[in-house]
């Protein structure tokens, strides 16, 4: 079976362009991860994913990311930041953001937020 991606052409400024509230959805599979694109407008809420780190790659507007008892991380495009495992944080924005994200691709991306 072939994974999602393989041998396909994606462009991920079409596959948004005209996207302005939230989505979070995978383009394409890589062994066990997954590349996901996601446009965010505001808040998402706060969680943690126990078995996953979570890297953010941000290609337009400005996203937050806020660590539980730490910082508030400020990524713009070109920018990257890891989250690791079991860490609890909450992205969020001001205005239309778009970001890829590498995770397993098993990972639950709502997050477990107790």
């Amino acid at each position: 079976m072939q994974k999602k991606g393989q041998l396909e052409v994606f462009n991920l400024n079409e596959l948004i362009m005209e996207q302005d509230k939230y989505t979070n959805f995978i383009v394409s599979e890589v062994n066990d991860h997954a590349l996901r694109i996601a446009v965010i407008n505001g808040d998402f809420h706060w969680h943690k994913h126990e078995d996953c780190d979570e890297l953010f790659y941000v290609l337009e507007g400005e996203l937050f990311i806020d660590i539980e008892n730490s910082e508030t991380v400020s990524l713009k495009p070109g920018d990257i930041f890891t989250v690791p495992a079991n860490t609890m944080h909450r992205t969020r924005s001001n205005e239309r953001t778009v970001n890829i994200c590498f995770e397993k691709t098993s990972n639950d991306i709502k997050g477990d937020n107790r």
